[in-house]
């Protein structure tokens, strides 16, 4: 009758419990080091397409010419 009325004990968990938890804990860490690693993957390549898209033009429109949007006034040995 011990067993009705509230005899039986829970077996033991302790251990499974703090496996369970380091377990989450790990998990939560490698989801936080991913999700920066993607952040910056993304803050390097927006970087990458914004360089290719202005860079072309920031070359020609240098600072050395006298007038950057003519090009060069001079005459050269081609014309």
């Amino acid at each position: 009758m011990g067993g009705l009325i509230g005899g039986a004990k829970k077996p033991d968990t302790s251990a499974a419990e703090e496996s369970l938890r380091l377990q989450r804990e790990q998990t939560a860490l490698a989801e936080k080091k991913a999700l920066e690693e993607r952040r910056s993957y993304e803050e390097q390549s927006a970087s990458r397409r914004k360089a290719a898209q202005r860079g072309g033009k920031r070359m020609l429109l240098s600072e050395s010419r006298l007038t950057p949007e003519i090009g060069i006034e001079e005459e050269t040995l081609g014309g």
